[in-house]
């Protein structure tokens, strides 16, 4: 079972992810536990703040070090792993997926306003995420992102052994075309290979296929020789 905490300022924003379709599916069969925590909780002001104004002046509020600090101090054992969704984290890909879906508790500390106290960062954060190149109001939107394509990968999540191998960039390729009924649509068919029931021919048409559409799409995830560029 992966535990998860996610330790925001809005914990009901992730209750349309978390509660529908795989992700229910998880928790209902005990594959996952979520637990939203809020942050204003480890506050000790009336208002419940948790940012203030940034030392040496400039845009924007920063989160500040006292609730972050004791959020997480109420939910880390010494198996946890903290992560902080950041822009300036290490890109998020399907190899760190897999590897997150081995651990028995992640905890998920979501930015929000300009930043975080850098003390944070330094002082319980075991790795940063970004989910990309741009910037996003809050941390909670890249946190369901990572939650959604590691949780899936958990034994039974998807239904049928093996409903995750072939699946883009877990070979290092991305994933080849799909077809379902009916045969012909909009004057459009079904690839006569997919039809034969010659297996060996309909998977070296898949192998074919995911190359092909990788050099064209993401060429970048080939090494000078064609081959996928294979990560841990």
């Amino acid at each position: 079972m992966l535990e998860i905490d996610v330790i925001t300022i809005f914990p009901d924003m992730l209750d349309g992810v978390l509660g529908r379709s795989m992700m229910k599916r998880a928790a209902d069969q005990g594959a996952a536990v979520f637990r939203m925590i809020d942050l204003r909780d480890f506050t000790t002001d009336r208002h419940r703040t948790t940012d203030d104004r940034p030392y040496g002046g400039g845009p924007g509020m920063v989160m500040t070090c006292d609730p972050l600090f004791k959020a997480v101090a109420s939910v880390r054992r010494p198996e946890s792993r903290v992560i902080l969704m950041s822009p300036s984290g290490r890109v998020f890909k399907q190899a760190i997926a897999r590897d997150m879906s081995r651990a028995a508790h992640l905890v998920f500390i979501c930015g929000h306003y300009e930043g975080i106290d850098e003390r944070v960062r330094l002082a319980l954060v075991d790795d940063e995420l970004s989910i990309g190149d741009y910037v996003l109001t809050n941390g909670v939107l890249p946190a369901a992102v990572v939650i959604d394509a590691t949780v899936r990968l958990l034994p039974g999540v998807l239904g049928g052994e093996g409903a995750t191998e072939q699946e883009s960039f877990t070979e290092g390729l991305l994933e080849y075309p799909h077809y379902t009924r009916p045969e012909e649509y909009a004057g459009m068919r079904v690839p006569e290979v997919l039809l034969s029931g010659d297996h060996a021919a309909i998977r070296r048409w898949r192998e074919d296929e995911a190359r092909t559409r990788t050099a064209q799409r993401r060429p970048d995830l080939l090494a000078s020789d064609g081959e996928p560029v294979r990560e841990g």
